[in-house]
């Protein structure tokens, strides 16, 4: 499975962004634990503080072609410093915001733009343009391992900083812990001993654009991921007010996050692998189906500690495990030239639902006390998700052309 990563250049580039997502995803993915410290403090409500938190879906999402841009253009080590500085400063000063519009500034806008630019876009796209073609599937499962993991880690570690420190502290301690992976950016950055070239014709990044959103299979690939944002976003901060709603404890809430990020490091070790041997509109077809079938089942079990952790098990193993064959997809059409760019423009349709999942959660539990109607939504798209990537071709792209 992990033959392809024997070359040293390769295994340290892998390691190197493996570890940066998982700072930056350990960070953005325990975030819903913080919505009941907040409220209490602030009084600001659950519908403003889940506002905050579509935001920032959305600019998560919004900053991912950009940056996956300029890391194409100019190279991945300036974007991913900025990044990370972004993500640190967001974090340290959330805690002296008292409104609705602070924030969105802080969390919605700093923190996630700064965890969005050091992620699957830029990320992915470096990787795989200092790789040759047979390690990119694998590498891209480690690397997206690497991002499940931090969750596993940062969630029950900033539950115990929120109970020992307050949420105020556990901010700053984030900050802090985001600032350490800086000296990663060196080592996935660093010259390698015998470059990569890619056999592809470069028309620049506007023609890439251009090419890809005319693909009908481009177009379907994101209606896909739509979806999964939408579902991501909706579990992931609103898992803890389901589990009050459950009359559980805020721990079960911050273990179930850690059980779908250690969960997801085995499904994306595994999707890693399946790219390279099956097609991959098939691994996404099977995993969006699960879905649709492990809510139904969550829906009719009690509630009860061991029903959410099962639950996080079975949603943990596909949970951004999506991540590698959608990336694969997008290299098989267009190649890794512009990988960056047009993965992240997959990501920002990924990140417009995540901001429906993340609102629309806030808005039903307030009209109608519970997450019903979301579940039932929820459901319903994954069903529609497995569907829609069926038809997907994988072969490249024809590329005509212009006359000169």
């Amino acid at each position: 499975m992990f033959r392809s990563l024997r070359s040293p250049d390769v295994l340290i580039t892998t390691l190197a962004a493996a570890g940066i997502l998982l700072v930056t995803m350990g960070a953005r993915q325990s975030m819903g634990l913080f919505v009941s410290p907040l409220n209490s403090a602030t009084g600001l409500g659950i519908a403003t503080i889940s506002l905050a938190m579509a935001v920032a879906q959305f600019a998560w999402g919004a900053i991912q072609p950009v940056a996956g841009a300029v890391a194409d253009r100019h190279g991945a080590g300036p974007v991913l410093v900025g990044a990370l500085v972004l993500l640190a400063l967001g974090s340290a000063i959330t805690p002296f915001m008292d409104s609705g519009l602070g924030l969105v500034v802080t969390i919605g806008l700093m923190s996630a733009m700064g965890s969005g630019a050091a992620s699957f876009s830029v990320l992915i796209g470096a990787a795989a343009q200092r790789m040759p073609a047979e390690a990119r599937g694998t590498a891209s499962g480690v690397i997206n391992a690497g991002g499940s993991f931090g969750q596993f880690l940062f969630a029950p570690i900033l539950q115990k900083l929120i109970q020992t420190v307050g949420w105020m502290g556990a901010m700053w301690g984030m900050a802090l812990m985001t600032l350490a992976a800086l000296p990663l950016i060196r080592r996935m950055t660093r010259p390698v001993e015998k470059p990569v070239h890619h056999a592809e014709t470069d028309h620049g990044v506007m023609r890439a654009i251009r090419d890809a959103m005319k693909d009908r299979s481009y177009l379907l690939l994101h209606l896909g991921f739509f979806t999964c944002g939408f579902h991501i976003a909706f579990l992931v901060t609103h898992l803890p007010g389901e589990v009050a709603l459950c009359g559980l404890p805020p721990t079960v809430a911050s273990w179930s996050l850690a059980i779908i990020g250690l969960a997801n490091i085995f499904g994306s070790l595994y999707a890693g692998s399946c790219v390279g041997r099956y097609r991959s509109k098939y691994v996404l077809a099977a995993m969006y189906g699960s879905r649709a079938l492990l809510v139904g089942w969550y829906l009719m079990m009690p509630s009860s500690e061991w029903t959410f952790y099962l639950f996080a098990a079975g949603l943990g193993f596909t949970w951004l495990a999506t991540v590698p064959p959608t990336a694969a997809i997008v290299g098989k059409l267009f190649g890794v030239r512009y990988l960056g760019t047009l993965f992240g423009l997959t990501l920002l349709s990924h990140q417009i639902g995540g901001f429906l999942g993340a609102w629309l959660g806030g808005l039903a539990v307030v009209e109608f006390g519970d997450f019903s109607w979301m579940w039932y939504a929820d459901m319903a798209l994954a069903a529609l998700a497995a569907v829609i990537n069926l038809p997907i071709r994988e072969a490249p792209v024809e590329r005509k052309l212009a006359a000169a």
